[in-house]
């Protein structure tokens, strides 16, 4: 089936097009995209050069794909941007590509950005992903599949959001947040496990209880991290916990505390409610 596009349109003949694509009035397309097959673009949607579009994604009005990044190191040298297929990109979606030299930003399957969500440059999102409008990616970002960043959440550069985690409104996030977990706050702490996001996802009973031992052994034991580490392994023996314990041994920013603990409390202003001061005692 041929491609559908509107006159209006704006396409380089440098790029390249799968067929069933929609390209709506307005739309800019530059030298050297690869656009899969069954997309849909709507009015003046952009996609920059190095772009790679799979099938069937949907951009809306004003969406912005591969653009130049907000970097003051950027030279201009030639960089990607890498989106997977069946993704829905709302209306002014910002995503932009890598900043130095064969660099990219990548985007997996079937995630679903909402309107004014922007990534910056050299993220990398997994599939199945959420963010909600107004949520907010800096530069190198990761953030694994599943997860789910609700409004106006601002991530710090490098940051790392795990597996099937999610976090709540108004949230910045300044350390990792380990798969599977529910973290919110400013500072982002952890509050507990995402048990709806588990069952959604299909996980069953058990690995759910395993999951759960490892976080209580993590944030309710008063174990430093290495200790916490060590007694999960031991007593916790799905794969789905041996993926928080890589997440967690792996991360180079540290990972977001606890509720209620120490750490949280020095970190500063917080939209949490803080520990209620100790009486004082008979003098």
């Amino acid at each position: 089936m041929a491609n559908k596009i509107h006159p209006s349109a704006v396409i380089s003949p440098k790029a390249q097009m799968g067929d069933r694509n929609d390209i709506g009035p307005g739309c800019v397309i530059e030298d050297g995209v690869i656009l899969g097959s069954g997309n849909r673009l709507w009015m003046n949607v952009y996609l920059g050069p190095g772009t790679t579009l799979g099938d069937e994604n949907q951009l809306h009005m004003g969406a912005v794909v591969g653009h130049v990044p907000q970097d003051l190191a950027f030279s201009g040298a030639p960089s990607f941007t890498r989106i997977g297929s069946r993704n829905v990109i709302r209306e002014y979606v910002t995503i932009h590509r890598g900043t130095t030299e064969g660099t990219a930003t990548e985007v997996g399957d079937a995630c679903f950005f909402m309107a004014n969500a922007h990534v910056a440059h050299n993220c990398r999102i997994g599939s199945k992903v959420i963010l909600v409008n107004l949520a907010s990616l800096t530069g190198y970002c990761v953030v694994e599949d599943g997860a789910f960043l609700s409004g106006m959440v601002g991530l710090h550069q490098f940051t790392r959001i795990g597996r099937l985690a999610m976090v709540s409104a108004l949230s910045a996030i300044n350390k990792d947040v380990p798969p599977y977990m529910l973290c919110g706050g400013r500072p982002g702490v952890i509050q507990g496990l995402n048990v709806v996001g588990m069952r959604r996802a299909g996980l069953p009973a058990p690995v759910r209880e395993d999951i759960k031992r490892a976080y209580k052994l993590l944030y309710r034991e008063g174990l430093n991290v290495p200790h916490a580490l060590e007694a999960i392994q031991r007593e916790c023996k799905t794969s789905e916990v041996q993926v928080l314990v890589d997440f967690v041994k792996s991360s180079d920013r540290g990972i977001c505390a606890g509720i209620g603990s120490e750490e949280a409390q020095e970190e500063g202003e917080t939209l949490l409610p803080k520990k209620p001061a100790r009486a004082a005692g008979p003098a």
